[in-house]
């Protein structure tokens, strides 16, 4: 097995979950309803990782756990070479489990304006999903 990174590695949510949970694929986007996810997404940048879970769905207030991936995992090709070149979030994807081994209290958010423009370009249906 190829290591990408080694982490630390982080999943943002506005879900509560307590360490031993898994976060598993096979759940609709946080993006787009009409998508049943075939990877749980992580990164080993907490700031990234918080962007995440300002922009999920869901009525919760954002969080960011520290995770572990339980098998394999690649980049991210939503944010990686087919979109942008190398990894510059260190962002990745895996088909197998997550494993939240605590939550990160802290980490330095974007500003308000700039979250707003994912926000919109997902409101309006913009940027494919790369499944």
């Amino acid at each position: 097995m190829i290591v990408l990174d080694s982490g630390p590695f982080f999943h943002g949510t506005k879900a509560e979950l307590q360490a031993g949970d898994l976060l598993t694929p096979g759940f609709k986007s946080n993006y787009d309803d009409s998508i049943v996810m075939n990877h749980i997404y992580f990164t080993a940048i907490p700031k990234v990782a918080g962007l995440g879970a300002e922009i999920a769905k869901g009525s919760g207030r954002p969080r960011v756990y520290i995770v572990e991936p339980t098998g394999e995992f690649e980049n991210d090709p939503n944010v990686t070479d087919k979109k942008f070149p190398g990894n510059p979030t260190r962002s990745y994807r895996s088909k197998q489990a997550l494993k939240v081994v605590g939550e990160l209290e802290h980490w330095e958010p974007y500003d308000s304006q700039f979250i707003e423009q994912p926000r919109s370009r997902i409101g309006n249906g913009l940027g494919k999903i790369i499944n």
